[in-house]
C-alpha cells in the first residue's frame, strides 16, 4: 500500500510537474518585463480611485509628472478597480517601457484588479517616453471612469 501511495504520488507529481512547469515558463517570459522594472527615481503621486453617488472616478483625472516619477493608484471607494492603458492609444515609443513598469498585470497594458479600499497599485514611469498615456478602469469604462497622465 505504501508502495502504491508512492506511485500515485509520484504520478500526480510527474502530472502535476509538466503543468508547474508549464506555468513557470510563461511567467519566466514575462518575468523579463517584471524584472526589468525601473526603479522610481522622482515624485511618487497618488490618484484616487473612486466610485460614489457622484459617479466613478480618478482623483485627478488629468496629471503631468515627470519621466522618472510614479504614479499610485488607491482605491477609495466603488470596487472592483483597476488601471488600464490603451496600448493604440498611447505613444509606441513608450509602451514596453509602460508594460515593463507595470508589476501583476492582468493583461496587456492592464494592472491588477484591487478589491478593498486602500488598496494600491504603483506603477513607475521610469524609461517611459514624453507623451499622453490615456487609462482607464475596466469595470467602470462604460461609467466614463477615465484618465490622462501626461509625460514631460
Amino acid at each position: 500500500m505504501l508502495g502504491a501511495c508512492g506511485g500515485e504520488k509520484a504520478a500526480t507529481t510527474d502530472s502535476a510537474a509538466a503543468p508547474a512547469e508549464a506555468a513557470a515558463a510563461a511567467p519566466a517570459e514575462a518575468a523579463p518585463a517584471a524584472g526589468a522594472m525601473a526603479p522610481i527615481t522622482g515624485t511618487t503621486h497618488e490618484v484616487k480611485m473612486i466610485g460614489d453617488g457622484a459617479g466613478y472616478r480618478f482623483e485627478p483625472a488629468a496629471l503631468t509628472i515627470a519621466a522618472g516619477d510614479g504614479v499610485k493608484f488607491t482605491l477609495v471607494s466603488g470596487g472592483p478597480h483597476n488601471v488600464a492603458f490603451d496600448g493604440a492609444a498611447i505613444p509606441a515609443a513608450g509602451k514596453a517601457a509602460l508594460m515593463a513598469n507595470m508589476p501583476e498585470q492582468a493583461g496587456e497594458l492592464s494592472g491588477k484588479m484591487m478589491l478593498n479600499a486602500d488598496e494600491s497599485y504603483t506603477i513607475s514611469f521610469a524609461g517611459v517616453a514624453a507623451g499622453e498615456y490615456p487609462y482607464f478602469c475596466t469595470p467602470h469604462l462604460a461609467m466614463n471612469m477615465k484618465g490622462v497622465i501626461t509625460v514631460k
